[in-house]
């Protein structure tokens, strides 16, 4: 033992002396490098020899020194203030990390007295789970008898009497929380106890084209012609999204407000930003943070729609003042779908039973009976639409101010969808396309795509077949109802095209439909052929 302490007193000894002889030689170099005193008298040991040059020499390698020293100084001061500036950021991110687990405690702690209010005022009321269970089965049973012995209703099964026992149940404690979506919330409370107004029937297309143009004169002093009216109700019948182009002041905006006017259901204004890029902006969004859904005026009128029998009108004001693509783009593809039954718009991935009524499973039903009218400026400000858009829509082109008028006193009416639709099925089936038309129609794609690569497609041509009969119902001819569609449609995909190496193919296609449908027909279609000739 003794020899093992001897060896470790040693050992230990050895190494502490190399430790301190360590600092003591830090301490002791720097003490030398900073000896002014001993430069100085370096210096006067040598002076006294120095020639010319040595002298230049001299105050070069001082210069030169202290610049290197006063180099590595500034190096360390600033690595210091770096170390303590990330050190300071550290700390505060630190802070900022507590300080949002504070957040998300006290967040919790929130909630759990939210519970204990809640079950208190179920409590208070005297309701429990099993009671408001028990209670709507009751009233289901009930409900199934008395709503069968109701006057003109009929309930082929027991969901009716679900839906009766429901509005008729208390108020469950999952209605009491505060809902995600409280402007649809609000719809649902409006249609609780509505009575729809009585809608206006027993007239035609004709008269119901006639009686908008009226309105519009009489009581809001717009003008427009009635062959303008006659496209809007027939576009209409042919798709759900309709684009109102032209230039400035020529009543774009003020079509579909009038109509909306006339309907005694006023459309919904949505002026499109320049900043407009997703869905986000139109149909609205759910904060994570606040757990609330951001609803847009679009989403409330569309989820509103659901509840009524009323034309819908949703104008997107400046449509292209942003990219329709973008924003509007899973619209474009819902309403593409051929079953309206799958026109659904996803809002939240998950349902909440507080959610509004009419959104199953976080989804949205977009309903039959709304349409989107856009409007479009042709300028520098503006996009252009793309052919997507332009394929899907039906255009409607202001080229002039409408010119004053006199006309009858005209009042607003309330006129309801399935009247309309039931019009628009009518029209279908009196005023079909005739075999005659439609023979020339298929030489004239034939001719065009031989001449232009350019073909028709089966939705131009659907939209032809439920367009030129509803356009004629309204008091229009055939021959200008293909007119207005193949010229929408088809020759403005002329303007893609090298107008400059085709404009003799253009005379000869003027010659064409001459031939083909008459020299006093087809005047749209002419007209804008011979205006992309002078184009170029």
């Amino acid at each position: 033992m003794d020899a093992f302490l001897s060896w470790f007193f040693e050992f230990m000894n050895f190494m502490l002396q190399g430790i301190i002889r360590f600092f003591v030689g830090i301490f002791e170099g720097i003490v030398q490098t900073f000896n002014i005193g001993r430069y100085i008298e370096i210096f006067r040991s040598h002076y006294q020899q120095f020639g010319f040059l040595d002298w230049v020499f001299s105050i070069l390698a001082i210069i030169l020194i202290l610049a290197v020293w006063l180099t590595i100084i500034l190096l360390i001061v600033f690595g210091v203030r770096r170390i303590i500036r990330l050190r300071k950021n550290t700390v505060t991110q630190e802070s900022i990390f507590e300080e949002i687990t504070d957040l998300h405690k006290e967040i919790l702690r929130l909630n759990d007295e939210k519970d204990r209010i809640l079950s208190l005022k179920v409590s208070q009321a005297g309701i429990s789970a099993k009671d408001l269970a028990k209670e709507l089965s009751d009233i289901t049973e009930k409900s199934y008898e008395k709503i069968k012995q109701m006057e003109g209703v009929d309930i082929p099964d027991m969901e009716a009497a679900e839906d009766y026992a429901k509005s008729q149940a208390p108020m469950a404690p999952e209605a009491l929380i505060e809902s995600r979506f409280s402007k649809l919330i609000e719809v649902d409370q409006k249609y609780t106890y509505y009575t729809p107004e009585a809608y206006y029937t027993g007239f035609t297309l004709e008269e119901l084209c006639k009686d908008i143009r009226n309105f519009a004169c009489s009581k809001m002093n717009l003008y427009y012609e009635l062959e303008m009216i006659r496209t809007l109700i027939a576009s209409m019948a042919s798709t759900k999204l309709i684009l109102l182009q032209g230039i400035s002041g020529t009543g774009k905006t003020s079509l579909p407000y009038c109509v909306g006017k006339f309907l005694k259901n006023d459309a919904t204004m949505a002026s499109v930003q320049p900043s407009w890029r997703d869905r986000t902006e139109l149909f609205g969004y759910f904060n994570e943070f606040t757990k609330k859904f951001n609803e847009t005026d679009v989403l409330r009128r569309i989820y509103e729609s659901s509840y009524n029998d009323d034309i819908n009108l949703i104008v997107l004001d400046e449509m292209n003042i942003a990219r329709v693509e973008y924003y509007f783009a899973e619209m474009l593809s819902i309403l593409e779908m051929p079953d309206p039954e799958q026109w659904k718009l996803e809002l939240v991935p998950s349902s909440w039973p507080s959610d509004p009524r009419n959104l199953t499973g976080g989804r949205l039903m977009i309903p039959e009976n709304i349409w989107y009218l856009g409007t479009a400026n042709n300028d520098d400000s503006t996009f252009a639409v793309s052919d997507k858009v332009y394929d899907r829509a039906f255009t409607i082109n202001f080229e002039s101010k409408g010119q004053p008028f006199d006309a009858p006193d005209t009042e607003a009416r309330s006129i309801s969808f399935s009247y309309l639709e039931e019009l628009y099925s009518d029209a279908w089936e009196k005023y079909p396309v005739t075999k005659d038309n439609l023979d020339k129609i298929a030489k004239l794609d034939i001719y065009i795509i031989q001449k232009f690569r350019i073909a028709f497609g089966n939705r131009i041509m659907k939209q032809l077949y439920e367009f030129v009969p509803v356009y004629v119902a309204c008091g229009g001819t055939e021959i200008d109802g293909i007119d207005y569609v193949l010229y929408t449609k088809v020759f403005r995909k002329f303007e893609s095209l090298n107008l400059s190496l085709i404009r003799e193919d253009l005379r000869e296609l003027i010659v064409y439909l001459n031939k083909s449908f008459g020299k006093s027909n087809m005047n749209e279609c002419k007209n804008y052929l011979e205006r992309l000739q002078k184009m170029y």
